[in-house]
């Protein structure tokens, strides 16, 4: 049976977080505004407020809920951690308070799965004890997340791996105590078993951070770009460095991307209800030519318009997260997919409303409502393109679908009469038909 509750014990987890991240968190993005504070560990300001807080979520039971007990997590399935991530996204520092914060999620995650002891020893724990952040380094300049067309390449010498090349966009590098680096270990095999991933501690010579690119919601002249444009040139890795196995780098990235895709879904609905409550609070607390803005049909309009898209979206979010709890590995691709690319217009759409319906306030950064609508481009290309993904849904529906038997379609309507005739003969003949 469908059921659209939720456990009275878990609502009870919910109502504490929500309560929490509004009176506890959300002040975090007031003090520490930059999209690179949540991951600077070297503030210390920062980190003496963070601290108690990430305390009392471990008390709650609540820290990093997409591991499982034996990581320090709760093990919770993606419905659980859909709920929970509706509420985080209202603040870019619930993430980290929560011992969610991506990348270094995924990378937890990979290191669980295809980290040897000793790796898991030495970077897991304290990225799970948020002592530390990494990065993952995948990206290049020319290619951008396309892996049919990565250049940089790793190859053994004696008893080291060698990595050569240039990656494009690795968020956090700046702050990152290692990265994970795809490359390219056998240029002949097949596409997606020519690359190999890597453990690299951010200090090992060679590593160079060419420049931190700010995006269009940093301030380049403020040096506050947090993703890197990294050159590894030339550098030596012990042979165990490698995570996984020689050639399944791609295999490996996978694992870590489809929760990133849908785990950015789960929070930007948070991001949506929280723009959705200002532009409801606006309409009410606004007037012009003589009555509220909740009084003019266009208004009504925006609100009624962003709040069924809303409601629309949380539903696909959730069914998909629930397909991947209930239905084999890889069963909810296409669900992860459509929820990519519906993100891209239901985030565009409503923050647009909620700033337009602000006026001159919503473009200033005394609003949240800014910011917002900044992020909105960087998230429909997170994780790869919109495009690849509205195409990787329609492969996917396209696929089984048998032709047409003869020159009309199958629901052409006259052959189909004359076989409906056909069937109920007698009866028409009965009835002079």
């Amino acid at each position: 049976m469908w059921d659209f509750s939720t456990d009275p014990e878990f609502q009870q987890k919910l109502d504490w977080m929500n309560r929490f991240v509004r009176e506890e968190v959300e002040p975090l993005d007031l003090l520490f505004p930059s999209g690179g504070d949540p991951y600077d560990t070297g503030n210390e300001a920062a980190r003496a407020i963070l601290r108690p807080l990430q305390q009392q979520v471990r008390e709650q039971g609540l820290w990093a809920c997409h591991l499982g007990p034996e990581l320090g997590g709760q093990g919770y399935g993606q419905l659980k951690l859909a709920l929970m991530n509706e509420i985080l996204g209202r603040s870019s520092w619930a993430p980290t308070v929560f011992g969610t914060a991506a990348p270094d999620t995924g990378n937890a995650e990979i290191l669980a799965m295809f980290g040897t002891e000793e790796q898991r020893k030495r970077y897991l724990r304290p990225l799970l004890d948020g002592d530390i952040v990494s990065t993952f380094s995948m990206t290049e300049p020319q290619a951008g997340a396309d892996p049919k067309e990565f250049t940089c390449r790793a190859w053994q010498e004696g008893d080291t791996w060698v990595i050569d090349g240039e990656k494009w966009f690795s968020s956090n590098a700046r702050y990152a105590a290692f990265l994970i680096v795809m490359a390219v270990t056998d240029s002949e095999a097949r596409p997606h078993e020519r690359m190999s991933m890597f453990i690299v501690p951010a200090q090992t010579p060679g590593v160079t951070i060419k420049r931190n690119v700010a995006t269009m919601a940093e301030r380049d002249e403020l040096d506050e770009g947090i993703h890197g444009y990294i050159r590894y040139d030339h550098v030596r890795l012990p042979a165990d460095a490698m995570l996984g196995g020689p050639g399944e780098g791609f295999k490996v990235a996978q694992a870590r991307l489809g929760g990133g895709r849908v785990h950015h879904a789960m929070r930007i609905v948070g991001q949506c209800a929280r723009a959705m409550e200002m532009m409801l609070e606006r309409a009410v607390s606004r007037r012009t030519q003589g009555e509220r803005l909740a009084d003019k049909q266009a208004v009504q309009a925006m609100i009624a318009d962003s709040w069924i898209e809303l409601q629309q979206y949380r539903l696909l979010v959730l069914h998909t997260a629930w397909v991947i709890d209930t239905q084999p590995h890889g069963a909810a691709r296409t669900q992860i997919a459509m929820c990519k690319v519906a993100m891209a217009k239901v985030h565009h759409d409503i923050v647009r409303r909620a700033l337009h319906l602000h006026g001159s306030l919503g473009t200033t950064h005394e609003m949240p409502l800014a910011e917002m609508w900044m992020s909105v481009p960087s998230l429909a290309l997170a994780d790869g393109p919109t495009e690849v993904h509205r195409t990787t849904v329609a492969k996917q529906l396209l696929r089984g679908v048998e032709p047409a038997p003869g020159l009309f379609p199958s629901e052409h309507i006259p052959p189909k009469r004359e076989a409906a005739r056909r069937r109920y003969a007698d009866v028409l003949k009965e009835y002079g038909l």
